[in-house]
């Protein structure tokens, strides 16, 4: 019979866990993630392993919705986590509460030293920002081809202002030695004419959101030195709205996301219009109010003292303002065909660049080539035909068909071998006699 000493599973696996929380309670543990699932009720449950051990883990909901950090399969990272026991099976682990990116600790504290080391340089200095220009007709656009933050941008531009140009300048923006690439790519269209990039107006260099690892690229120091030196205006436009990154700082000006991005660097098409409707709106209302006092001026005039004389005083005045009226909706006439000027070159310009039109001008050059294709081939089939028949007759000519003709025959043996000598003949010998009409066979006698 077992004696009072004798534990049951659930309580020896109760005092394992209590011991473990009392003595251990909540630590940091670093690791690589393993086997993650997600549930539909939002808890994550995964192993973190090194190269010698392994523990399984779950984050609940609570926690995991307010982790800055979504662990992922293959991610080093660093728990912050209660080590307890899951009593229905009697095994460890650790209940995580947040996650940290391994070494995350060691970039925050570079980040902070390069921020410092440029802020004393006075890279940062408002004085040294440059304008964004107005208008741009070209926008550079220096990210990743493949990444979803071009097409944002794309979408944008396309949006607000069809008439502008974006460019593209292809460069890795995650990995080891991408902010190389980056770098290089503000230094070429800094000197675009030496480098042969087409000219642009302002510069927007970014990529999507990520962890400060992702980010790291934008945080080195050969890629702020390029922004500070480029002679082009350039628009940090890195990851999203709570993310900062050295670019931000050096550059002219830091957008919250590449899209927010394209929104500062272009103008809103229907903006403009409305602008300009309102402003030949304003321009018209003060001509006519100017009118307006003029003539109560003049009435005035009319009803003083001056009244017997007023057309002889008047007559002056009167026709100042008359001009006047006449040049103020000149001027007005003027500013508005100018910019409805604009807005038809602007609109011609994108036209001639729309895909539709730039499509309809390869099938007609296409076209061209395929006539010009088509005819070449006739005319060497035609001569190539001629050639042929010209051959064909020599050779009917020169063949034994015109032989025949002429009375001449051919005497070969049953095989076909043709006999040229009486020698190469006995009797009893079977030999074939081809005419120009047929053959006829015969046997040979003494």
């Amino acid at each position: 019979m077992a004696d009072e000493k004798t534990l049951t599973v659930t309580r020896l696996v109760r005092k394992m866990r209590n011991l473990l929380e009392i003595e251990l309670g909540e630590v940091w543990v670093e690791g690589e993630v393993s086997n993650l699932r997600r549930q539909a009720s939002g808890h994550i449950y995964f192993t973190l392993k090194d190269e010698n051990a392994q523990m399984s883990c779950v984050m609940f909901r609570g926690n995991a919705v307010k982790s800055k950090v979504q662990p992922d399969n293959g991610m080093q990272v660093k728990l912050f986590a209660e080590v307890s026991v899951y009593e229905a099976r009697g095994s460890v682990q650790l209940i995580v509460r947040s996650v940290e990116n391994a070494g995350e600790g060691e970039l925050q504290a570079k980040f902070e030293a390069l921020k410092r080391k440029l802020d004393a340089e006075g890279l940062f200095d408002q004085d040294k920002k440059k304008p964004l220009p107005s208008f741009p007709m070209r926008v550079g656009l220096i990210t990743s081809g493949t990444g979803a933050a071009l097409q944002d941008m794309l979408h944008v531009l396309e949006r607000r202002a069809p008439w502008v140009q974006p460019i593209l300048y292809p460069v890795q923006v995650q990995g080891k030695g991408a902010e190389m690439g980056i770098a290089k790519a503000i230094d070429e269209w800094s000197e675009w004419k030496e480098n042969g990039l087409p000219q642009v107006d302002v510069l927007i260099v970014g990529r999507g959101g990520g962890s400060l690892e992702d980010l790291w690229n934008f945080n080195e120091e050969v890629v702020a030195r390029a922004i500070a030196a480029c002679s082009l205006p350039v628009v940090s436009a890195v990851g999203h709205e709570i993310d900062f990154t050295i670019a931000d700082f050096v550059a002219d000006m830091r957008a919250p996301t590449p899209s927010a991005a394209a929104e500062i660097v272009v103008p809103d098409g229907d903006e403009l219009r409305d602008r300009l409707r309102n402003l030949s709106t304003l321009m018209n209302r003060r001509v006519e109010s100017e009118i307006r006092h003029f003539d109560t001026t003049i009435a005035s005039m009319r009803r003083g003292a001056l009244s017997r004389s007023v057309d002889r005083l008047l007559l002056e005045p009167m026709q100042r303002v008359a001009q006047l009226g006449k040049d103020l909706e000149l001027a007005v006439e003027d500013q508005v065909s100018e910019q409805e000027l604009r807005i038809r070159e602007v609109r011609l310009r994108h036209a001639n660049v729309h895909p539709e039109r730039v499509i309809e001008r390869r099938e007609e050059y296409l076209q061209s080539k395929k006539s010009a294709l088509e005819n070449v081939l006739q005319s060497t089939l035609q001569r190539m035909s001629d050639k042929l028949q010209r051959k064909a007759d020599l050779l009917r000519t020169l063949g034994p068909e015109s032989a025949f003709a002429r009375g001449f025959s051919v005497t070969t043996d049953k095989d076909g071998k043709i006999i040229k000598s009486i020698s190469k003949m006995k009797e009893g010998d079977v030999i074939v006699t081809r005419l120009g009409d047929g053959t006829k066979e015969s046997v040979v006698k003494e």
